[in-house]
């Protein structure tokens, strides 16, 4: 597995972000049942930055915590088999290394601080957290419906308790 991670932020995290990162990415896709290597590019940076992205390509000028931008259009969540199809799969892997193009995660450092005090609970868990939740939406999950965020949640729970991270 491959995290290409740069950390742009001046904010200090207080924690060892780079190896957290591969560690409940890892996770992520263990409990997932990803039968690929995968590579998945994370950037950690400030408000204006993250401002900057959602405004860029959400056209939503306002920072937020995390956003998730997949390089596959899964036809059912966390279901891998597609890319096994010539066709569907083809540009799905990188052509060097052969490791699944997941896709790309922006944090915003301050809201990983912010949040965690608000929710009282460490930065290591709120960091974890939003890449959970981020590669969750790499691997086609949403939580636009109900449903949806009811299986998105638990899963959650399920990859943050097998990393034995709690609140």
């Amino acid at each position: 597995m491959t995290v290409n991670f740069e950390d742009e932020s001046q904010t200090a995290l207080e924690l060892d972000a780079e190896i957290t990162a591969q560690q409940v990415i890892a996770g992520a896709l263990d409990v997932l049942g990803c039968p690929y290597e995968a590579e998945v590019n994370l950037l950690i940076t400030d408000e204006e930055g993250i401002r900057e992205i959602n405004r860029q390509f959400r056209q939503l000028d306002a920072p937020t915590d995390v956003l998730s931008f997949p390089m596959n259009q899964f036809p059912s969540e966390g279901d891998f088999s597609f890319l096994e199809d010539d066709e569907e799969g083809a540009d799905a892997f990188n052509p060097e290394t052969g490791e699944l193009l997941l896709g790309d995660i922006v944090i915003c450092a301050s809201r990983v601080i912010s949040q965690a005090e608000a929710y009282g609970h460490s930065r290591k868990r709120e960091y974890a957290f939003l890449i959970t939740h981020s590669v969750l939406h790499l691997c086609g999950y949403d939580h636009m419906e109900e449903e949806e965020r009811a299986r998105m949640e638990e899963k959650q729970r399920e990859i943050l308790g097998r990393l034995g991270i709690s609140r």
